[in-house]
């Protein structure tokens, strides 16, 4: 893997807005911090590790301290998620699945080099990381035309100013803050250990596998496998090409033996033939059009294969043909 080394290192100043947020994160905000801490030890390791894979200061770090108080799971009111705060726009645009089978903001990993791509790119664009993490708060077309008038690019400058939103201004010097923490929570009064990421192993298990119904089959905890992929949103994997799936490490000949059972799943039968046959299993929000969108083949495929009238309404449940190759099957009786 090749490593950057060309870019600055991370500037730490300590200005009055730093040392009010350092005052803060150390006196009345100190649980809430110590939280912070307590969860950054799952995640710390991996972070910096790619953040230096990428040439990046692992600094860096905790921007996601501020954004989500390490917290994967985070959800804000606008709809930013995980780690990293992603909106759904941009972390498509550095690569993250995000769909309604999928959300791949929640998985830290890949959120984080995501995350690292983006904060690379500001920095490029806009030529210090204090303005990189800036526009990482308010985004590009904002920063830039706060600096055009106020006829600055330091972010010190800006922040005087009332052309960056409060919670902008106020974003760079808590993470600086956060940095100087994170560099010596001891010596700033905080407790803090050493854990990594639970470990895992992938294996391939069909479309539309269940979590909850392959938990059942194999003895696992549900909690578990749930844990290791937050990424479905449904419990359920995607349909149509088989999913790799994160499992307890050790785990792998279990899951694969209830994989292979003909009913060990616990899958209606109807439920497997549309993970390995060209079968779709009507789901809640299914249209017509959105299952041979799915499956690139043309409304009236579906209509003619599936003997139904252009007005036919289909239900959670039925059976429909999405390939002309196969006999065919009827619908599930209503």
């Amino acid at each position: 893997m090749t490593v950057r080394t060309n870019l600055p290192a991370y500037p730490v100043m300590v200005t009055p807005q730093v040392r009010y947020f350092l005052e803060r994160f150390t006196g009345s905000y100190r649980a809430i911090v110590g939280t912070w801490l307590a969860r950054s030890e799952r995640y710390l390791g991996m972070i910096r590790e790619i953040l230096r894979s990428r040439g990046l200061p692992e600094e860096l770090a905790f921007t996601a301290m501020i954004e989500s108080g390490f917290n994967p799971m985070a959800v804000s009111q606008a709809g930013a998620v995980g780690l990293w705060q992603f909106m759904a726009a941009t972390a498509r645009r550095y690569g993250l699945r995000v769909d309604s089978w999928v959300d791949e903001r929640l998985d830290p990993e890949k959120s984080t080099f995501a995350a690292a791509a983006y904060l690379r790119d500001l920095h490029q664009q806009f030529g210090s990381w204090t303005l990189a993490q800036a526009a990482y708060n308010a985004g590009e077309s904002k920063l830039t035309r706060a600096i055009r008038s106020a006829g600055s690019d330091d972010f010190w400058t800006l922040a005087r100013t009332s052309f960056l939103k409060q919670e902008t201004r106020e974003f760079v010097p808590q993470i600086i803050a956060a940095t100087l923490i994170g560099r010596d929570p001891d010596g700033y009064g905080f407790q803090t250990g050493e854990t990594t990421m639970t470990a895992f192993e992938l294996v391939s298990v069909p479309p539309s596998t269940e979590l909850g119904r392959l938990a059942t089959a194999t003895g696992l905890s549900p909690v578990t496998l749930r844990s290791l992929n937050p990424t479905l949103v449904r419990g359920v994997t995607p349909p149509g090409a088989a999913y790799d799936l994160k499992i307890p490490v050790g785990a792998a000949a279990a899951v694969v033996a209830a994989l292979d059972a003909p009913t060990t799943v616990g899958e209606r039968p109807a439920r497997r033939a549309a993970a390995s046959s060209p079968v779709h299993v009507v789901r809640p929000r299914d249209t017509v059009s959105s299952i041979a969108r799915h499956y690139g083949i043309s409304v009236g495929d579906v209509v003619r294969w599936n003997s139904l009238d252009k007005q036919d309404q289909i239900r959670p449940g039925d059976r429909l043909r999405v390939s002309e190759t196969r006999p065919s099957r009827d619908r599930q009786a209503r």
